[in-house]
């Protein structure tokens, strides 16, 4: 079985895996970081997001063997102690989530656009989570977090 080597949330961590263990499982079950959620197993509901190397990836369709030296931040990795992340603290100003499955994806696809367009219109908004699925709240208070993030961060 091969070893497995990476950086998560600030840390180096090693494991031995199956060649076919998906980066969801190696975190979740390895790792015991569960807030990175499984939801549909196909790509289709994004609970699964990180980043892999800075950009938002869906961890349950990329193997942990494609990790190997990659830098990898969960949603456990985005506060800074007691300190909420600004999309964080944004998403509970604004009612951001209800049941909170869909929350730490949605967290982390929202902070990789922010990042990349920070001045997202509300259009740009919802077209880039067109992959995160909320079957809660309806988005609205999803977009109104991202905006107050985006304008938090000097976006």
């Amino acid at each position: 079985m091969p070893t497995v080597t990476m950086r998560v949330n600030g840390k180096t961590v090693s494991g031995e895996v199956e060649a076919r263990t998906l980066l969801v499982q190696f975190l979740r079950e390895h790792l015991r970081l569960t807030g990175t959620h499984v939801g549909c197993d196909t790509s289709q509901c994004g609970a699964c997001v990180v980043h892999v190397d800075g950009n938002s990836a869906k961890s349950c369709t990329m193997l942990a063997v494609q990790a190997i030296d990659a830098d990898i931040t969960t949603i456990e990795g985005l506060a800074d102690g007691e300190t909420l992340h600004p999309m964080q603290e944004a998403f509970r100003n604004n009612h951001g989530l209800q049941c909170g499955f869909c929350t730490p994806g949605m967290v982390m696809s929202a902070v990789d656009l922010v990042n990349k367009n920070p001045t997202a219109s509300e259009t740009e908004i919802r077209e880039w989570l067109e992959g995160n699925i909320c079957r809660c709240t309806g988005y609205h208070n999803i977009v109104k977090s991202i905006q107050e993030a985006a304008e938090n961060v000097g976006g």
